[in-house]
């Protein structure tokens, strides 16, 4: 009788499918799309096969490993949820042609659950093992400085290991590593590095992909290995706050595609995480979100470790804000959808997203709100509109750059703004040399909207730094120019009622306008002494001007809703009986 081959990749699916391991839902439906799976394989449509003996030969390699750390070397043992991922990675193929089945990976777990160690295992695979010679491997970032982060790890992953740092040529000065067996180069690059346009790999490796705020570097990896049969991009992270981030949405197709609602066969997912009714202070539910840190090789709980945490819990719970923060995202690998002082909810935010568009406004009433940039930085306008007939309101907003200084914002705000442009959220302004802002091209903008849509400004609302020598500009809009104080005492009332018409879904947006989200997504809340809010950016090169230019407009619908006997149409006062119902 032949003898069974040991399969430690299913082996893991099925204890967690079975119960007999504590697990969040998102890991047991990871697991038990690998069962389901390798019953599809048996049939003729489906692709892909699972080659058993390749997944242990994989898991094998990362089992020879000698890791030199501490007094003595120890001998390296997986545990299960590791095994689990090598064995997905290596033994799923594709039938027809026998590479690799998956394409991209997702791995998102919790702080100190060895993240770095699959990272340099995987790296170390496809350099020496996988039999590809003459590769390119990446370890990439938005930066060189966090991409060389990356490589050190990988670097010291290979010299713990005597008779792994004997297979690898190491050049620190040139951060690269090249397999003495294949020739393949492991080097970290940025998205500042100048030569990364159109580089090809077999292995692109992204590191704390939360902390990207956009997905140009992994679309940049993923683009250059089209061409490249059995290439993956490996996405490795820990939760974040930034629900902007590529990484947030790739967490959300994820869970898509877990609960059926989406296929992307070439997709492996793995996810650690607790399940949102779960209370965050019970130690049991720790366990689902750190399949390494808090269990024992034997898969009991490892209670000294679970000790630790708890009295990080107890200090996040009395400290709460960046506390807590941290605790939610790095220790139990949840996203946290309200940062502290988030100026919005923003999953309410996304759900206010709507098909609109500002020509669907034609001939309708509107309050106007701007913010005017100094020297050539961002400068926003929004329009707010109220539409009686759905008791909501819709806001919009366009922005503006000089055209010469697009390259320099796009480096240090790090957004897509040349895309936004093409999109038609920002328009790039050539008066004033390019250089300054061009107040004339906001109001020629302004004239051709306003006529163009028969759109009526009822009032504007203005911060008065930047704006003396532009106000006369706006005389064509026949409107009362009122200045909005930038102070918490005077901007609070309007920033407490933007954020409850988000709570309360009574605002709407074009689905398209990301320069807005992202702006929303930037702004968090500060108090003065007396308690009272406003608007400021989360960090220095994240910026807010659009969110101000909606404040100051909402301000000034607050100041006319407080008039006595005010001159304005019904479906006006119906907006403000509106805002006013909201408060309750």
């Amino acid at each position: 009788m032949p003898k069974k081959i040991k399969d430690r990749t299913t082996e893991y699916a099925k204890l967690i499918v079975s119960g007999l391991k504590i697990c969040g839902t998102t890991e047991y439906l990871c697991c038990k799309r690998h069962l389901d799976d390798l019953l599809k394989s048996k049939t003729k449509d489906f692709e892909y096969k699972f080659d058993v003996e390749e997944a242990e030969r994989h898991i094998d390699i990362a089992n020879e490993l000698t890791i030199a750390e501490g007094t003595e070397a120890q001998r390296l043992e997986t545990y299960g949820f590791q095994n689990f991922i090598i064995g997905s990675l290596h033994g799923w193929k594709q039938k027809r042609k026998n590479f690799r089945r998956y394409r991209e990976a997702y791995i998102q777990i919790g702080r100190q659950n060895g993240k770095s160690f699959i990272a340099g295992e995987t790296a170390n695979d496809f350099a020496t093992f996988i039999k590809y010679e003459l590769g390119k491997i990446y370890c990439t970032a938005t930066k060189q400085e966090q991409a060389n982060i990356v490589w050190d790890e990988i670097k010291k992953f290979i010299q713990s290991d005597i008779s792994l740092d004997e297979l690898y040529k190491i050049k620190e000065h040139e951060k690269t590593i090249t397999s003495l067996v294949t020739g393949t180069i492991i080097k970290a690059i940025g998205r500042d590095t100048k030569s990364a346009d159109g580089f090809r790999s077999i292995l692109a490796i992204i590191d704390e992909y939360h902390a990207h705020k956009n997905n140009q570097m992994y679309k940049l990896m993923l683009d250059g290995q089209a061409n490249v049969d059995g290439a993956l991009t490996l996405a490795i992270t820990t939760a974040g706050f930034n629900l902007n981030s590529p990484c947030y949405k790739q967490y959300q197709m994820c869970k898509k595609i877990l609960n059926g609602l989406l296929t992307k066969d070439t997709l492996l997912i793995y996810i650690t995480e607790m399940d949102e009714e779960d209370d965050i202070y019970d130690w049991k539910n720790w366990l689902k979100s750190n399949p390494m840190r808090l269990w024992n090789k034997d898969n009991t709980p490892n209670m000294d470790k679970v000790k630790i945490v708890a009295e990080k819990a107890i200090d996040a719970k009395e400290k709460q804000g960046e506390d807590l923060l941290n605790f939610l995202t790095k220790d139990l690998n949840r996203w946290v959808t309200y940062y502290g002082e988030g100026l919005v909810d923003l999953e309410k935010l996304a759900l206010c997203k709507s098909k609109l568009k500002i020509q669907d406004m034609q001939g309708k009433r509107a309050y106007l709100g701007i913010d005017l940039s100094s020297g050539g930085d961002l400068t926003s306008i929004a329009l707010i509109f109220y539409l009686d007939d759905i008791d909501k309101f819709y806001v919009f907003s366009h922005s503006f750059m000089p055209e010469l200084r697009l390259a320099e914002h796009e480096k240090t705000d790090d957004v897509p703004y040349r895309l936004w442009a093409k999109k038609g959220l920002l328009t790039l302004t050539s008066g004033n040399y390019g250089i300054k802002t061009d107040y004339k091209a906001i109001t020629q903008y302004l004239k051709k909207i306003t006529e163009d849509l028969n759109i009526e400004i009822i009032e504007v609302g203005y911060d008065s730094h930047n704006a003396s020598a532009y106000l006369a500009d706006l005389d064509f809009l026949a409107c009362d120019l009122t200045e909005v104080k930038q102070s918490a005492r005077s901007l609070n009332d309007a920033t407490m009622d933007f954020r409850l018409s988000i709570k309360a879904l009574q605002m709407l947006y074009d689905e398209d306008n990301e320069l807005m989200t992202w702006s929303i997504g930037n702004a968090v809340t500060t108090k003065n002494s007396f308690g009272e809010i406003k608007v400021e950016k989360n960090q220095d090169e994240n910026r807010i001007d659009v969110v101000d230019a909606i404040i100051d407009a909402w301000k000034i619908i607050l100041i006319d809703m407080n008039k006595n006997g005010a001159d304005i149409n019904e479906s006006v006062d119906d907006f403000f009986d509106m805002l006013n119902s909201m408060k309750k």
